[in-house]
């Protein structure tokens, strides 16, 4: 255990904390925009530093890349790097993970650092024993022990939904997490977070064989690569599964298959019930794209299928997004077509659906789209990357720029 605790680092993050008094309340603005900005904005102007304890774990100390959560690093201006010997880095964020709470990190060191040896997640019995090290409250290197309480935990946390968590008796506080969650063999199981912060006695920890895939994704694009197989789904409601003359309402249906895309060239259609994804069951379609995250560009999906009251598996060969789709993508999800002009920041907004969300609470061609949640776009190519890298959200926020003007406007889809 000593050797793992050397492996363990306390993470140190300044984040830029700006406080904004709303530039447009003496104004008469739109009312959807008064009320965001009203929200928005408070009435004490300035900047100030805020800094943000976390907990980390060297997975690769030939490499120096550590592995934490996405919320420890999120919006931060400078990452300090603590090891248990007192030696300091400064680390580098090579990528984040909101949907999943993952990062990768990376220090760089002359000497070949300590790390942690990866187990297998799916080995986890409940009743198991396990142990915790973070750096609860900055109290560096404090061990916890307690048991696996339950496996395939869905947490609400926020507006988002994480799934497949680790449940275990050990409380995991603000500094913990990030941590390692270890077996008794001091094998790296799970990686704890402290994102249902109400919890008392019940600690929430990521499977390390769900965070392999994302780490590879991180360590090789900056971000994670959804695979896409180009299945539109619903879930099923009581009429879909009397319509179907479903048994249950497990599963997802098939409402729409892209052109050309890896379930088209499968054969699967329309009304087809997806039950299962290899050897994980889908009980919604939050499932089906929580259990795609798990996987890589690539990979053969054996998709378990009920199709005319038979049941059948169907393997789909699935590919990244194509780029070239973003701009079709993109008229369908905002209703608008954009172009860029010189010495113009953003992007210019040159046709609109005027049925369309956007038209109605205001946006005109010639206003300018300047990010995409937290993308910034200057050119077509950032459009198109930003579509593609956000096109499974539920919803969106664009920074609309009219007159210089900025205006942020949430899009749910």
């Amino acid at each position: 255990m000593e050797k793992v605790s050397a492996a363990v680092v306390n993470i140190s993050s300044e984040v830029d904390v700006y406080n904004r008094a709303n530039p447009f309340a003496s104004r008469r603005f739109n009312r959807n925009f008064d009320d965001f900005f009203k929200d928005f904005f408070d009435q004490n102007r300035g900047r100030s530093k805020k800094i943000s304890l976390g907990s980390g774990v060297i997975i690769d100390g030939k490499r120096g890349y550590i592995l934490t959560n996405a919320h420890v690093v999120e919006k931060t201006s400078h990452i300090t790097v603590s090891l248990n010997d007192k030696r300091e880095f400064v680390a580098q964020l090579v990528g984040a993970d909101p949907e999943s709470d993952l990062a990768v990190l990376q220090i760089k060191s002359k000497d070949h650092l300590p790390s942690v040896s990866m187990g297998n997640s799916d080995d986890i019995m409940i009743g198991e024993t396990i142990i915790a090290i973070g750096n609860p409250f900055g109290f560096s290197n404090t061990v916890s022990t307690g048991v696996v309480s339950a496996v395939n935990r869905s947490v609400n946390a926020g507006n988002r939904v994480f799934r497949n968590f680790i449940q275990i008796d050990a409380p995991i506080n603000p500094g913990n997490s990030g941590g390692p969650l270890l077996n008794i063999v001091g094998d790296l199981i799970g990686i704890n977070t402290a994102i249902y912060a109400s919890a008392q006695g019940i600690g929430f920890a990521i499977p390390v064989n769900r965070a392999r895939k994302i780490v590879s994704n991180l360590i090789k694009y900056g971000e994670v690569v959804v695979p896409w197989t180009g299945l539109d789904l619903q879930d099923i409601d009581r009429n879909i599964a009397e319509y179907l003359q479903l048994k249950s309402m497990a599963g997802a249906v098939v409402t729409g298959i892209e052109d050309n895309s890896p379930a088209a060239r499968a054969g699967l259609r329309k009304w087809d019930v997806v039950t299962a994804v290899n050897r994980d069951k889908v009980q919604d379609s939050q499932d089906f794209d929580a259990i795609l995250k798990n996987h890589s560009v690539g990979d053969v999906l054996g998709l378990q299928i009920i199709r005319g009251g038979k049941t059948m598996v169907i393997k789909v060969a699935t590919r990244a997004f194509p780029v070239e789709n973003a701009g079709q993508l993109a008229e369908t999800i905002f209703g608008i077509k954009v172009s860029k002009k010189e010495r113009q920041k953003g992007l210019t907004i040159s046709e609109m659906d005027q049925k369309s969300y956007l038209f109605r609470i205001g946006v005109r061609p010639g206003d300018n789209l300047c990010q995409i949640n937290d993308y910034t776009i200057e050119t077509l190519d950032d459009y198109r990357k930003a579509i593609v890298k956000y096109r499974n959200n539920a919803s969106f926020v664009l920074l609309i720029v009219r007159k210089g003007q900025g205006y942020y406007i949430t899009l749910e889809r």
